[in-house]
């Protein structure tokens, strides 16, 4: 599993890259094909969420282990071994003739994305560390993220109506064996950063359980209130294991899975924040949207899917314009600016109407939201491991991917059962629509919230001098990181 030869920058890249976008891809590729899938498996209305759920969950909740088994036992071996599990889940899956396996797969792929998704952003840190290759490098890697997730929506509608909803998990199989050979011949196989003792599992299984039960308690509001013993109860265990992994982490003899003391820096608690709603927002704006446009407006899975390619392009586009403001503008000036611009877009959306239009109703906040979107995701990648020592940096890149995963599933729990209280029992599309409306409406209040975060936590730092700007080589110091080294991330 080891390569002997060095590091070929142009395919660790490239690995990187497709691994970051089938992961994201993987988020949102199910989202138009839920209603075949629940046709086809026969999912209630409450368990087809899992579907997004499972994976998400799983996927944020080991992201953390993921991060420290890159650091100990080498970022290559764990980039293999989450590829390899990946595409055996997304074939499994897509052989499921049962609710309950469908949702094992899901989670399976979770697994092997929270294994592979640190290793592969803590190699990219680690191969681009400084200078203008570091901005090139994290734009690609951007741009494929955001990219993934916008996609997934469009690869999904054309797979569901012109193969079948099973070649959402297929897809994913000649994906993960393209990003093995790209990784196996491209990425040198270095000693681990680190040897400490072994990492903690323990803490791994609670924060998963304990976030599990907290999106199950707050999903099955539809059935019980938030006042009633069922939710009370669930709440509460959820709160006990969330409150046992810090104490876990704060008293373990093992590796804790997260050292504490590194939301000392600003950067890495600010990003993560702001990540964290970012994922709360924008996963729920897939979703609802989907469903706009197929059971409000009567879409079919394959024209809806083509109907997220202006959120796609705009995506990339963002990503693309976020290389170019670094060299002028700082980070965090970045971040305020594209969640500004992306609650604009969903408070544009959040207008949709039950006799409205793609043209009307869905281009216009698309292209706003996914420009947004893309603007960000680069610049906030880039601040969450900066000023981190080289040993965490799997672990400061898993907690990022944590924050985005968790807050997705949070998020489209939290917003999905406000758009449902909303629609009430008569799923009309006058209905739906004034549901899916309040739900998009609320995420553009997270990510006014995520705005503030923002300017409140994160650092003051400079774009790039103009001797960092002509760097092509990236000898150059990193604007974020040396700044973030001086002030220790306050």
């Amino acid at each position: 599993m080891t390569n002997s030869s060095g590091a070929r920058p142009g395919l660790t890249l490239g690995a990187v890259a497709l691994v970051q976008f089938m992961v994201s891809l993987d988020l949102s590729v199910v989202n138009v094909g839920l209603p075949q899938i629940a046709a086809g498996l026969g999912f209630s209305a409450v368990g087809l969420t899992w579907v997004i759920h499972a994976y998400a969950l799983t996927f944020g909740g080991l992201l953390l282990l993921g991060g420290k088994a890159a650091d100990r036992y080498g970022r290559k071996r764990i980039l293999l071994l989450g590829l390899g599990l990946f595409g055996l889940a997304s074939l499994v899956g897509g052989f499921a003739q049962e609710p309950g396996h469908l949702v094992a797969a899901r989670a399976a792929q979770g697994i092997g994305a929270a294994a592979l998704a640190p290793a592969a952003l803590a190699l990219l840190t680690a191969t681009f560390p400084t200078g203008r290759a570091r901005l090139r490098a994290f734009g690609v890697w951007s741009a494929t993220n955001a990219a993934g997730g916008a996609l997934g929506v469009l690869l999904g509608g054309l797979l569901t109506e012109y193969a079948n909803w099973r070649w959402v998990m297929f897809v994913n199989v000649p994906m993960a064996a393209c990003a093995l050979a790209l990784a196996w011949r491209g990425v040198a196989a270095g000693p681990p950063t680190t040897r400490g003792g072994r990492p903690d599992v323990l803490g791994a299984v609670l924060v998963t359980a304990g976030m599990t039960l907290l999106v199950f308690g707050v999903v099955r509001t539809d059935q019980y209130a938030w006042t009633s013993p069922v939710t009370l109860t669930t709440l509460a265990v959820a709160a006990a294991l969330l409150a046992a992994f810090i104490h876990v982490e704060l008293t373990t003899a093992r590796e804790p899975l997260v050292r504490l003391g590194l939301f000392a820096n600003r950067s890495v608690t600010g990003a993560n924040a702001y990540t964290l709603l970012i994922g709360a927002a924008m996963t729920p704006c897939f979703y609802f949207a989907s469903l706009y446009l197929q059971q409000v407006l009567g879409t079919g899975p394959a024209r809806t899917g083509i109907m997220f390619l202006p959120f796609a392009l705009a995506v990339v586009a963002g990503s693309v314009l976020a290389v170019t403001f670094g060299y002028r503008l700082a980070p965090r000036t970045l971040l305020v600016i594209g969640g500004l611009l992306a609650a604009t877009g969903l408070a544009w959306f959040g207008l949709i109407t039950p006799d409205g239009a793609f043209t009307t109703d869905v281009l216009g906040p698309s292209i706003v939201t996914g420009g947004a979107f893309g603007l960000c995701l680069g610049p906030v990648a880039s601040l969450a491991t900066a000023g981190v020592a080289p040993h965490e940096t799997g672990t400061a890149s898993g907690l990022l991917n944590s924050s985005r995963q968790i807050g997705a599933s949070l998020g489209l729990a939290a917003l999905g059962a406000a758009a449902h209280h909303r629609t009430g029992r008569t799923a009309t599309p006058e209905a739906l629509n004034d549901g899916y409306a309040l739900g998009l409406t609320l995420g553009a209040a997270l990510l006014v919230a995520a705005v503030i975060v923002a300017l409140a936590v994160l650092p003051r730092t400079s774009p790039p001098s103009r001797v960092e700007r002509t760097d092509d080589l990236g000898s150059a110091p990193d604007p974020v990181a040396t700044r973030e080294t001086k002030t220790g991330g306050s």
